[in-house]
């Protein structure tokens, strides 16, 4: 679970305007921060199976937003992609 503190720095860093909290890039960077946090967390707890759900279905929420990203936006898509160190795989 990301922390207000957490969430408050991830919407600075990736926000396009001043009040940006809904826009696909922070929105893909809080998926990306979560979906690390639940990876570690099945780590250790491997037999979690509903944890693991909440991690593909963020998995795929992330997909589709990455791939209206690319669609929308190239140049944002791409910039996003180096700062999360993601793949180019959609």
């Amino acid at each position: 679970m990301i922390s207000k503190e957490q969430k408050n720095k991830i919407i600075q860093k990736y926000a396009t305007k001043q009040g940006d909290t809904g826009s696909p890039q922070v929105q893909i960077a809080l998926l990306s921060h979560e979906i690390q946090d639940l990876g570690e967390h099945l780590k250790t707890h491997k037999k979690d199976f509903s944890s693991r759900r909440g991690l593909l279905r963020k998995v795929g929420q992330r997909r589709r937003l990455l791939r209206y990203l690319k669609k929308e936006n190239k140049s944002g898509y791409e910039q996003l992609i180096k700062a999360l160190k993601l793949k180019d795989s959609v």
